[in-house]
């Protein structure tokens, strides 16, 4: 943790201006941001409870990152080309040119209020293994994880974010290889025993085509509303966005998000693989309290904390406190800068001058930093899979903004009214498939953008035309 917080600051100690804060000087290499979003993207809920899913299940988890790369695909072809029109600094922008101010405002608060309440949940799930292996109370674990993300944060800017994200990435994945290589050598038998026994017990299918909208790794689940959602994730999330603004051109950014999409489905396979050979594991050596059906997520958290040798033990725990900061940053510095840039002090306002806009964006890292503190310790009480709550979190809110993205690119009636009435809608329609339907996650933003998309179409036709709101 020290040492993340001495680089993270070293690292953005130049950084003068809320540019550099924001958008890190636009002059970062591809394999920077591609290490970025995949460290972004895997925060410590990957990390533990992937393994946690293999560990409970079977390997079909690995359906929905192929809907991933087929998402990502489409943004680098329909949404990449938007962000480098100009000097851009949130997704939010693109909606500002086409309809005004006030749907650019709502949809950057839905993504701020998403962010915090989901990143709030790695947070606390990153707590865990801090308060197994200290001992100290899970307020005080989240608390110490917290402000420690917000001390680079807030002093590095994104510079400090992406190089810091770029380290992380290496250090969970060493760190995960680690803690595979003792795992499997606590196994009689190794890897082969592992394998052979999830292949009796039906737990290594990676594909299963049967359709219905209630389970959540189905292929055609993965594909299609996987896809959906890489699209809302990696094209209209402020958090990624950020990322590909950061880059020196389009090309550059275009590489990074088109490679990251089969690193993370290479990823996802070793964490399940870990999951596979926990469940060999504690079938051979089954512990004192015997886990829950609901508790994937402390499987690996507690070998990691029970079973790792000194030494190994140390170099895994800052695998995961490496995952859960390299999210956790990205978080802040994303959030802050939407608030700031589409909500607080736009550019268009020439009444702010810079140094202004540097405090306010600083100001808000640190609430966001708190709020997000507030969410974790509240973590304690969900019922079920972390990794769950927070995919529904995310993909509740990021349909609704992908159809109004859809709508500006797609149409040219609906104007700012008709956009806001499609926003809303949209969120009524989520809020009923959320609290009222069974509708696995990953269809959220399937429905969720394609409700937007045609009550907005419908307010369009019903409404008056009012030529001066659309752009």
């Amino acid at each position: 943790l020290a040492a993340m917080v001495a680089f993270g600051v070293w690292i953005g100690r130049r950084q003068r201006s809320s540019a550099d804060f924001m958008v890190g000087g636009r002059d970062f290499p591809w394999w920077v941001i591609l290490f970025s979003i995949v460290a972004t993207e895997t925060s410590t809920v990957s990390f533990l409870s992937v393994p946690g899913i293999a560990w409970g299940s079977d390997l079909t988890f690995l359906q929905l990152p192929i809907g991933y790369i087929v998402g990502r695909l489409l943004v680098v072809s329909l949404l990449m080309p938007r962000f480098f029109r100009g000097q851009m600094f949130t997704a939010y922008e693109v909606l500002n040119e086409r309809f005004g101010g006030w749907v650019r405002r709502v949809a950057s608060l839905l993504f701020i209020v998403t962010r915090t309440l989901g990143d709030g949940l790695r947070l606390f799930l990153s707590a865990i293994v801090l308060w197994k292996v200290v001992g100290i109370e899970m307020e005080y674990a989240v608390a110490c994880l917290g402000i420690a993300t917000i001390c680079y944060t807030f002093m590095g800017g994104m510079r400090a974010v992406l190089w810091t994200d770029a380290v992380q990435f290496v250090v969970y994945m060493v760190g995960a290889g680690i803690a595979l290589v003792v795992l499997l050598g606590q196994i009689d038998g190794g890897l082969t025993a592992a394998l052979d026994l999830a292949e009796v017990e039906g737990k290594l299918q990676c594909l299963d085509f049967q359709f219905d909208l209630v389970t959540p790794y189905l292929f055609w689940t993965g594909l299609f509303g996987g896809a959906v959602f890489a699209i809302g994730t990696h094209g209209v999330d402020q958090m990624m966005v950020q990322r590909y603004l950061c880059a020196r051109n389009q090309r550059d950014a275009s590489l990074a998000l088109g490679l990251s999409g089969p690193v993370v489905l290479l990823q996802f396979g070793f964490f399940l693989l870990i999951g596979t050979a926990l469940y060999a594991f504690y079938a051979q050596h089954p512990p004192g309290a015997a886990f829950g059906p609901k508790d994937g997520d402390k499987v690996f958290a507690s070998f990691i904390v029970d079973h790792l040798p000194v030494g190994v033990l140390g170099i895994v725990l800052g695998a995961v406190f490496s995952a859960a900061m390299s999210t956790l940053s990205s978080s802040l510095n994303s959030t802050a800068t939407a608030l700031v840039n589409d909500v607080y002090m736009p550019p268009e306002r020439r009444d702010v001058d810079d140094a202004a806009r540097l405090r306010a964006v600083r100001l808000c890292t640190v609430l966001f930093g708190l709020a997000q503190i507030g969410v974790g310790i509240c973590g304690r009480y969900l019922d079920e899979s972390v990794i769950g709550s927070v995919l529904g979190i995310q993909s509740f809110t990021t349909g609704i903004i992908l159809g109004v993205f859809f709508l500006g690119i797609f149409t040219r009636r609906v104007d700012q009214r008709a956009a806001l009435l499609g926003l809303l809608a949209g969120l009524l329609v989520m809020t009923s498939i959320k609290f009222g339907t069974p509708l696995a996650w990953p269809w959220f933003a399937l429905f969720g953008s394609t409700a937007t998309f045609v009550f907005g179409i419908l307010a369009s036709v019903l409404l008056p035309r009012n030529r001066s709101s659309t752009r």
